[in-house]
Order: C-alpha cells, then sequence, then structure tokens
C-alpha cells in the first residue's frame, strides 16, 4: 500500500503533467497566431513555402560547411555529430514509448511512425560516425 508522501508524490506529478500539456497546448496556439502573424507580415506567403525555403537554404550551406572542413577538425566534428545524433535517439526513443507513461495517455499513430524512423536513421548515423571516425583516426598512426 501507498503512503502518503507517496500519494502525494503522485498527485503532484499528475498536477505537473496537467499543467505541461496545458503549456503545451498553449504554446501551440500561439505558434499557430504567430505563423499566421508572419504570414500577413510577408505578403501572404504560405508558411509551408516559407519553412521549405528555410529547409532548401540550409541544406546548401550544411553542404558548402561540411565539404570546407580541413581533415585536421574532421574528427571533433563528427564527434559533435554523434553527440547531437545521440540527443536524437533520445527523443526518438520518448516518442516511440509515449505509451509507457500513463499520465500522457496514447500519442497518435504517427508520432510514433516517425519517431522509429528517427531512431532508425540517427542509429545508423550514429555507426556511420563512428566507422569514419575510426578510419580518420587511423590515417595518423603511423606505418611501420
Amino acid at each position: 500500500m501507498a503512503t502518503p508522501s507517496t500519494e502525494q508524490a503522485l498527485e503532484q506529478a499528475r498536477n505537473a503533467a496537467t499543467l505541461a500539456r496545458q503549456a503545451a497546448e498553449l504554446a501551440e496556439r500561439y505558434a499557430d497566431q504567430a505563423a499566421a502573424a508572419a504570414s500577413i507580415a510577408t505578403g501572404g506567403v504560405d508558411p509551408t513555402v516559407y519553412r521549405l525555403a528555410i529547409f532548401v537554404l540550409a541544406v546548401f550551406v550544411g553542404y558548402y560547411v561540411v565539404w570546407s572542413v580541413t581533415p585536421a577538425l574532421h574528427t571533433p566534428l563528427m564527434s559533435v555529430t554523434n553527440a547531437i545524433s545521440s540527443v536524437i535517439v533520445v527523443g526518438a526513443l520518448l516518442a516511440v514509448g509515449v505509451e509507457a507513461l500513463p499520465a500522457l495517455g496514447d500519442g497518435p499513430i504517427w508520432a510514433k511512425v516517425f519517431g522509429f524512423l528517427a531512431l532508425i536513421l540517427a542509429s545508423v548515423n550514429i555507426f556511420g560516425g563512428f566507422l569514419v571516425t575510426e578510419r580518420m583516426l587511423a590515417m595518423y598512426k603511423k606505418k611501420g
């Protein structure tokens, strides 16, 4: 049987989850309002087109940044990339296992599917990063 302090802690956790859910709903409403305001401010440009343009620019910038990295900086860059991918893995695990938290209930199926895809892609990225880092480090070893 649960002690009174445990029951109080559970009740506080439920209240915190409810408040967090309400805050997330408010943030979503504010984001929708901000997107609508940005659409009006930019002359009626669809937010999807705006986001797509940002994505395309990020792809070009990322391409030129990565290919201009000197070999001496490649290994630390891969380490940082692996660290970022490990954070993505944690987020993907949370998206996939959202039903494990009873306060949140079952999440939508698409969240689980995208979480699973993110988990697979980030895992492949981490594994590939370690292979590339190993090859880069092997270049600095003395042959003998």
